[in-house]
């Protein structure tokens, strides 16, 4: 990329001495043209003179953001060129070192290369969502991120919340096998927590899978502190509001066999109703059956659910993993969990290690194991 020096199209007076007829020298990279290359910031520099004012903005009429340095002697954009995109720099200047010199303007125009693959994001959770204490913020890529492109991607992705909250980004393996990144709390979300994601991803490179097209942005309000313990041995789950037991459900969690799943669960997504099929979690054509008021755990099938069929609900663990409870108890714990709540499972001879791809599981692991996943290291 070339720089390219735009001369005045206006002048104006000002200033006194020496500085009276200076005048500044703007220039902008990229310079104008087409099919710039991507992957550089827009840079403008005032010679002989102090920048007044800079406006970049896209072809879709969006302004980019930047800072201008304390000198006035420059301006970077916050952000890289996009791909297929054309940008307006419009920027003034003044002319001598203490900028009281004549008054310069210029305007430049570029457009950026065409990426040979985009690379895009779905965010969890949505956008405006209302969302329990557990939920972690996590970022879903539809094509592969090398890791020698991690840092830089990290280092684009902002969590901001009000009151503050202390977090970090861990790079994570989807159970679908794409490559996903989530940023957890320290400790579990106080209620009524805001927070805020911004990803200023237009024109990174995520190696092989190709280049970021746009930046993103999207937030969430933490609600009501509501979470459920399951004690396997004693056939129960427990739900607590602000740290406080507000019932308890019988039912039946998974057999000697086939034990549920230990540690803190996040509610990943909820179902009003659907079919338990037995070939889902590796037991061929065993069964199967029509549930309601399903919540869902692990993506591997760790569920809670009603089990209208289960004669032995509160007095024997039987199931396959999943917690199974009266049609009506499913309600209650259905209504009663928000998506991004947790529900932490005790006292279960389980001893697999359930991996943070396999749903939404960033509380399988400790503060400490967690920021070993950042890239910025």
């Amino acid at each position: 990329m070339g720089s390219l020096a735009l001369s005045a199209c206006s002048g104006g007076s000002g200033g006194s001495g020496a500085d009276a007829g200076s005048e500044a020298r703007i220039s902008v990279t990229p310079g104008e043209g087409k099919e710039v290359a991507l992957g550089s910031p827009i840079s403008v520099k005032a010679e002989n003179g102090r920048l007044t004012g800079v406006e970049v903005k896209d072809d879709k009429g969006q302004k980019v953001a930047g800072q201008l340095a304390d000198d006035g002697s420059s301006w970077t954009s916050e952000g890289k060129v996009g791909p297929r995109t054309t940008y307006t720099v419009r920027s003034t200047a003044k002319g001598g070192k203490d900028g009281k010199g004549k008054e310069s303007s210029s305007t430049a125009t570029f457009t950026t290369q065409e990426a040979p693959k985009v690379n895009k994001l779905t965010n969890t959770p949505g956008n405006g969502q209302t969302v329990g204490t557990g939920m972690p913020v996590s970022i879903l890529f539809d094509n592969p991120v090398d890791k020698s492109k991690r840092a830089e991607i990290e280092k684009s992705l902002k969590v901001t919340t009000q009151p503050k909250v202390e977090g970090a980004w861990g790079w994570v393996k989807d159970w679908s096998g794409q490559d996903r990144i989530d940023w957890r709390p320290k400790d579990y979300w106080p209620s009524g927590t805001k927070v805020s994601v911004n990803g200023n991803l237009a024109g990174v490179d995520s190696g092989e899978g190709g280049w970021f097209a746009k930046n993103y942005q999207f937030g969430f309000s933490i609600g009501a502190d509501h979470k459920a313990v399951i004690d396997v041995p004693s056939h129960t789950l427990t739900m607590y509001e602000n740290g406080k037991p507000v019932g308890d459900i019988k039912g039946s969690a998974g057999s000697p066999v086939d034990p549920t799943r230990g540690g803190v669960h996040t509610v990943r997504s909820k179902n009003a109703a659907e079919t338990m099929d037995s070939s889902t979690i590796g037991h061929g054509n065993e069964w199967m059956l029509d549930s309601k008021w399903v919540t869902h755990l692990t993506a591997s099938g760790t569920f809670l659910h009603s089990a209208p069929w289960n004669q032995s609900l509160g007095v024997e663990n039987n199931s396959h993993g999943c917690f199974g409870m009266t049609t009506s108890d499913a309600k209650r714990v259905y209504d009663f969990l928000p998506i991004g709540s947790t529900v932490e499972v005790k006292n279960t001879s389980s001893t697999k290690v359930t991996d943070v791809g396999n749903g939404l599981e960033v509380w399988q692991e400790s503060w400490d194991q967690w920021q070993k996943r950042s890239a910025l290291k």
